[in-house]
Formats: structure tokens, sequence, C-alpha cells
């Protein structure tokens, strides 16, 4: 089964608080710094239809949620059944 990727920065305060949230629930998750990994940068832009907004985190099932709440980000996590 594939893993929860969140793409994110080291500065983005909503990617920060979308990860404690992850790590709070016990999510397994890997995180991709798109400042730092030109291929991520790209990959966000296409689902994004060309923007660059982040965190963009990809599920399992492949669908994605851009700079989610928390409300947003746990409700999904619950319909996959993560939590």
């Amino acid at each position: 089964m594939k893993n929860i990727i969140m793409y994110s920065t080291d500065w983005c305060g909503d990617c920060v608080r979308s990860e404690a949230l992850l790590k709070s629930l016990n999510v397994s998750f890997d995180v991709v710094n798109v400042d730092k990994d030109d291929g991520a940068n790209t990959y966000i832009q296409e689902l994004q239809k060309g923007a660059r907004r982040i965190p963009t985190i990809v599920f399992p099932d492949d669908t994605f949620l851009v700079e989610p709440s928390d409300v947003q980000l746990e409700e999904k996590l619950r319909n996959l059944g993560t939590i």
C-alpha cells in the first residue's frame, strides 16, 4: 500500500500544522520538500493545473487535498479508514 505523501516546504505554516496533525493521529506519511525537489514541485503544479499551493497531500487512492484545514484532513483520513 502506498504511503500518504505531503508536499511541503520548511517555511510553510500550514505545512507545519498539517504535519503536526498527521503525527498526532499516528498516521504514516512521507514529506517531500518542493523547494529541494524540482520533480516534486513540477508534480504538484501538474496536479493543481499550474498553481503551487502547499501543503499538497496525496493519498493512497490517488486523491489529494491542497491547503486542507485540520477538519478537512481528519475527515479525509476517516473516509480512507486511516484513523
